[in-house]
């Protein structure tokens, strides 16, 4: 693992984005970015931006019909539950802000009906299987082992515009200096 200087003395805030070292050895969190919704003495989560999933929306809610967006894997726990961020402000009622006009779920019988009237750019949300979690301190003492990267440059463009196989990257470019080196890095450095 490479020593990440500036994380020594960092917390990650609600917003900010995490990205895994690029060793980083556990599957669940290769290459990954998560995004912050929740970090403090309780213990923190987030949502992996870029696993795909080969399930789509429609699979699973039977009632929904024709809307085959992508589910994303937002993390290993409770991957039999079902999370979504939006950029669409107060048009899903209870919506929690993560950082300037980015949300973390809200009323889901409000958007099973925008759904289906078809009142939702679908674009603007993404939807996930599961999400990231971490115990009292396990997150901070993952940072300090230098697993993670933390970066203050989520925006609404990065997460919902950035195609899912290039965020990790991109966002490492657009930190600069050794990060911006690290985007380059090959998956198997053994194959270099």
């Amino acid at each position: 693992m490479i020593d990440y200087k500036h994380n020594k003395n960092l917390e990650p805030k609600k917003g900010d984005l995490l990205i895994s070292e690029p060793f980083l050895p556990d599957p669940n969190f290769e290459r990954t970015v998560i995004i912050m919704c929740q970090h403090g003495e309780e213990g923190s989560f987030g949502f992996v931006l870029n696993k795909p999933s080969t399930v789509k929306f429609d699979e699973v809610l039977e009632d929904i019909v024709g809307f085959g967006e992508t589910l994303y894997i937002g993390g290993p726990v409770q991957q039999d539950t079902l999370h979504f961020i939006h950029r669409a402000g107060d048009l899903v009622e209870g919506g929690v802000e993560i950082s300037k006009d980015l949300y973390w779920g809200g009323n889901f019988e409000t958007l099973k009906i925008l759904i289906e009237n078809k009142q939702i750019n679908p674009n603007d949300f993404k939807f996930f299987l599961g999400y990231s979690g971490w115990g009292s301190g396990q997150l901070s003492d993952e940072i300090k082992a230098n697993s993670w990267i933390i970066s203050p440059q989520a925006t609404p463009e990065n997460i919902f515009d950035c195609e899912p196989e290039k965020l990790w990257r991109e966002v490492l470019k657009g930190m600069g200096g050794q990060f911006k080196m690290f985007s380059n890095y090959p998956d198997d450095p053994r194959l270099n």
